[in-house]
This record gives C-alpha cells, structure tokens and sequence, in this order.
C-alpha cells in the first residue's frame, strides 16, 4: 500500500471538513492544478483534465473548481476583465502578470497591516487580506524587445 503525502492528507481532510464524497474527477481537477502551478483558467483546467478522464465534462471541472475553493484548496484569481483563473497557492501572495504574454507568476507580498505593510491605509484600519497584481513585462518578453 502506497504511504500518503502530505498533499493527500492535506486533500483529503479539506474534502472530510467540507462534508464531501471523495471523486475521481474532484481529485484530478486538484492534482491539475498542482501540476503546472500556471494559474489556469476553468477551461485550461478542463483541457488538462480532460487529458486524464476523457468523459469529464466541463460543468464538472467548474463544479470541482468551485468546491475546491469552498474547501479551501484553490483560490480564485481575478486578473482585469480576463475569465478566473485558478492558484493552489494558499499562503499570502500576489501575482506578476506577463502584459505581452499573459503569464502569471505568484510573487511575495507584505502581509498585515503593521509596520511592514507598504500603503498608507486610513487611521485605525486593518488588513484582512490583499490582492495585489503587477502588471509589466516577463524576462522573456522584455528581452525580446532588445
């Protein structure tokens, strides 16, 4: 019997938590995700999924998505007016948006609201949570530009 990873264990409790079945489709849409840590979009997901289980159906990889986000194993990425995107990255973070090629890399933010945080907030205000997106040129699009 194969030993558990801290991924399967991390998976399977969100999943328990949540009140859930375990699926086979539920748990390739999570494993697509942390596969290529692109931040992929439903329809990417779809593709890549669609890859492992041909019969999966767009409407589920959308149904896993939505509850992986509910349990607390993605995330939702809004980028400008793109369609969601998807990040299996749960700690604090922002991202770096590629504007020639699109790509997104996740990128280290500072957290809370205490001296290390880089805005002027209004007085007595605090941080919840941030979403923060740059927005410029990727090495390899830059360099493209010499």
């Amino acid at each position: 019997m194969a030993t558990k990873t801290d991924t399967d264990l991390l998976y399977e409790k969100a999943i328990s938590r949540c009140g859930l079945r375990f699926t086979s489709q539920r748990r390739c849409v999570f494993d697509v995700l942390l596969n290529k840590r692109d931040h992929p979009t439903a329809t990417e997901v779809f593709r890549r999924a669609k890859s492992r289980i041909s019969s999966i159906s767009l409407a589920t990889v959308y149904n896993c998505l939505e509850t992986l986000v509910e349990c607390g194993l993605a995330r939702q990425v809004h980028i400008d007016r793109e369609p969601t995107r998807y990040c299996p990255n749960l700690l604090e973070h922002g991202h770096f948006v590629c504007s020639v090629c699109g790509e997104v890399w996740d990128i280290e933010v500072p957290s809370g609201g205490g001296a290390g945080m880089p805005y002027r907030l209004p007085e007595d205000a605090t941080v919840i949570s941030a979403d923060v997106t740059l927005h410029g040129l990727c090495p390899r699009c830059n360099a493209g530009k010499n």
